[in-house]
């Protein structure tokens, strides 16, 4: 794959804050709706898309669709807007970058402001920038020209960059955490759709990932009302093919090496080795990687759900994690599909996922 689908293009795009995901989950249930049996919303906001509903086993496919943004916590009467990071940040790389507030039509675009180097004394030239100390200037002169513009404490705010080309099969965006996992779990369905399953397959999109710290409300609340008999999640991983990277603890992912297999902790030993199983079979290049602790995905809810839910987690590898320039690898992202879409297809009505 060397073109980004318009598709994944415009899905990247759209912002969608954890908390204010509903223009990104609109694109995704659009798209679902041209191929999937069946397409809902839920009361949390978690798209859900079916192919074969009345099939089993039933499999979660879930990629949260949440990214990560900012928020207004006080317009001061100069009309300079100070913020509250949603998700984790940095703040060194949000110094001097362009916004978009969200909430009026069309939006509003602000630069985030910091004193100028120049003025800086030498101990706060030594120091790390803390997101309190930053702002949001919008242009204006006053609290009440910023409010005539439609802004308000609450609006929430993403980096105001589209998704651009770099050279062969990558992309960066803003919006790779995990945009691309909803755009996966979606391709992968669109496959099935074509392939007749057993097994019943269900994308979701879920939202509030960022917030939960692996404890998203999204995954949590749609995994329970779908009890699914099994999940996969698809999320980003660290890409090591980076300098300054220490790959003793973090193993050897690389950008177009494949989608990566967690193995331990959230990540279900037997459907762990059925992704293994079916990635050779199709000589679909991974990398395993292990998880001994929590892994601070969707997976860490979804397998807790009601009695228990066997949860694989698949990953992208991803240079600059929660950056406004995040990179992947298209093949990368196919090929995860591709894994998903065979993984279903391998079970039967008396496929068994007890540990014995």
């Amino acid at each position: 794959m060397n073109q980004p689908p318009a598709f994944l293009a415009s899905l990247l795009d759209a912002a969608g804050p954890s908390g204010f995901e509903v223009d990104a989950a609109r694109l995704w249930r659009a798209e679902a709706e041209t191929f999937a049996d069946s397409v809902t919303t839920d009361v949390s906001g978690n798209t859900i898309a079916t192919v074969n509903p009345d099939g089993r086993p039933r499999i979660m496919l879930a990629g949260h669709i949440d990214e990560i943004g900012l928020q207004v916590t006080h317009i001061d009467e100069d009309g300079f807007l100070y913020i509250a990071g949603i998700g984790g940040w940095d703040p060194q790389v949000l110094v001097g970058q362009r916004v978009k507030i969200l909430g009026s039509p069309g939006g509003v675009v602000g630069v985030v402001g910091k004193k100028a180097i120049h003025l800086l004394k030498v101990a706060e030239r030594k120091s790390a920038s803390q997101i309190d100390q930053l702002w949001v200037d919008v242009g204006v002169g006053s609290r009440a020209e910023a409010t005539e513009l439609g802004l308000r404490v609450g609006d929430a705010m993403v980096i105001d960059a589209a998704m651009v080309r770099l050279a062969g099969d990558r992309i960066a965006s803003r919006a790779i955490d995990n945009r691309i996992g909803a755009y996966v779990v979606l391709e992968a369905l669109r496959l099935l759709s074509d392939l007749s399953p057993t097994a019943s397959a269900v994308a979701v999109a879920t939202v509030q990932e960022e917030i939960g710290g692996g404890s998203g409300g999204g995954a949590r609340s749609s995994a329970f009302g779908l009890e699914p008999d099994a999940a996969l999640v698809v999320d980003v991983t660290f890409s090591t093919d980076v300098p300054d990277i220490e790959k003793k603890q973090l193993g050897e992912h690389n950008l177009g090496g494949g989608p990566v297999l967690s193995r331990g902790s959230a990540a279900h030993p037997v459907i762990f080795d059925l992704l293994v199983e079916v990635a050779e079979a199709e000589d679909i290049a991974h990398t395993i990687q292990a998880s001994p602790r929590s892994t601070r995905t969707d997976a860490d809810s979804i397998y807790l759900t009601r009695s228990g839910v066997p949860t694989g987690l698949v990953s992208v590898p991803n240079r600059y994690m929660h950056s406004p320039n995040e990179i992947v690898s298209l093949t990368d992202l196919e090929s995860a599909a591709r894994l998903l879409a065979a993984f279903v297809m391998s079970l039967d009505e008396d496929t068994d996922f007890t540990p014995r």
